[in-house]
């Protein structure tokens, strides 16, 4: 049986996922910390890019708490061209072709996998068919600017809605599945 591949991302309604750090604070609570830490609860891996990775290194080793003590833990696997080594306990860079390599890993032995955020890795893994579950988490508003997850011109994906919430802060928590 092969692993299941789950990607979360905070999204804006224009679609919006670059930079969630600077506009998806004021929609944090206790739904919205729920349905993250839930993530994370049923991932013995975290797949990372290395944007996300590097973003993750700087602040998470430094943090306490539950998600803390998950996120530290876990095993991080990151994918990246350009980073020679990972420095962040139990961190491992993935070499190659991210796709070739996600497939292997996907394949091995092992629990669910999660990735965050990884704009481009989520792109490369819905692209080749890895993804099994896109979760989104649509903050009611409009940034206007910034990296897309569908860009302009990206072909068709079609996917099926699997699961959806609404929390009090207007946020919707959707879960897709490749249809």
């Amino acid at each position: 049986m092969r692993r299941k591949i789950v990607a979360g991302l905070f999204v804006s309604l224009d679609g919006v996922v670059e930079a969630p750090e600077k506009w998806h604070f004021p929609y944090l609570g206790p739904e919205m910390s729920e349905a993250v830490g839930g993530m994370y609860a049923e991932a013995d891996t975290l797949l990372l890019g290395r944007v996300t990775y590097e973003a993750f290194a700087a602040v998470w080793p430094h943090q306490t708490g539950g998600l803390a003590e998950a996120i530290n833990g876990i095993r991080k696997v990151v994918a990246s061209t350009t980073l020679r080594e990972v420095a962040w306990r139990n961190s491992v860079l993935i070499e190659g072709d991210p796709a070739a390599a996600v497939g292997k890993l996907k394949d091995g032995p092992g629990g669910t996998i999660t990735v965050a955020g990884s704009i481009s890795l989520v792109r490369t893994l819905l692209a080749a068919g890895l993804l099994d579950e896109l979760r989104l988490l649509v903050h009611p508003l409009v940034v206007g600017t910034g990296m897309r997850l569908f860009p302009e011109g990206a072909p068709p994906i079609p996917l099926e809605l699997a699961r959806s919430a609404a929390f009090a802060n207007g946020v919707l928590d959707l879960t897709y599945r490749p249809a």
